[in-house]
């Protein structure tokens, strides 16, 4: 089925990223800055530059997003509920953890799912959005399926590919299985390694509907050329 979207509709599925260890305020004011004069969605940080971001983008619509238990989720649920009550405090809209990997690969689902819970229900106590990062590249399809399952339990918002951090990042087969498994219930996000307009529309051609990339204004760029040979549209070819 083909589906038309504008540059816009296109632009607010962007989390515009940043969480380099090395980030400056100088980064995070630019970072804000194309996400207002492109529309994202929301713009993904570490939690430490919450507080900050928040104030350039409190006058607008676009979603500030704080990292949590980043990149290697190797901390107590204690710490990340900790650490996600401060970024909402601070102003964070949106949520994504790192799960425990640990508790994964030890199958302590109980865990998995208490963890979750723990983070949702906080997050959904300040009407925001929470997200789970799986980082699918250290996990077998069987292991991506039982965490997508959970999340239906749990009634989380997103569950989420990657940290970009890892040894690989968004695959096609992954965002198929998510969906697959999620259906209309949760939403998909893509993220690590799309850093064209192809990949980007691979991935929501799939099930995607928010894509993490730090590539968002280039890929935006390309869409702008794409649709002005197409009466203003960009077409995409779903598969969902």
């Amino acid at each position: 089925m083909i589906q038309k979207f504008t540059v816009d509709q296109l632009a607010r599925m962007i989390d515009h990223t940043f969480v380099k260890a090395y980030a400056t305020q100088a980064d995070m004011t630019k970072l804000c800055e194309e996400a207002k004069k492109y529309h994202f969605a929301m713009v993904a940080i570490n939690s430490g530059q919450t507080a900050f971001c928040h104030n350039l983008l409190k006058d607008t619509d676009i979603h500030t997003g704080a990292a949590i238990g980043f990149p290697l989720g190797q901390t107590t649920i204690e710490s990340k509920t900790f650490e996600a009550k401060d970024a909402l405090e601070n102003g964070a809209d949106e949520i994504d953890y790192q799960l425990n990997i640990t508790a994964v690969k030890a199958k302590d689902w109980d865990y998995v799912q208490s963890e979750m819970q723990q983070i949702t229900n906080l997050t959904h106590s300040y009407n925001k959005v929470c997200k789970v990062i799986l980082e699918t590249c250290y996990l077998e399809k069987s292991e991506i399926q039982k965490i997508c399952e959970i999340a239906c339990e749990v009634k989380i918002d997103f569950v989420k590919t990657s940290t970009g951090f890892g040894s690989d990042g968004a695959k096609i087969e992954d965002i198929k299985l998510m969906k697959e498994t999620v259906q209309e219930f949760i939403h998909v996000k893509a993220s690590g390694g799309i850093r064209d307009a192809e990949t980007f529309k691979e991935m929501v051609s799939y099930g995607a509907s928010r894509i993490g990339t730090s590539a968002g204004v280039s890929i935006i760029e390309e869409f702008k050329q794409e649709a002005q040979h197409n009466n203003g549209f960009i077409t995409i070819d779903m598969h969902i």
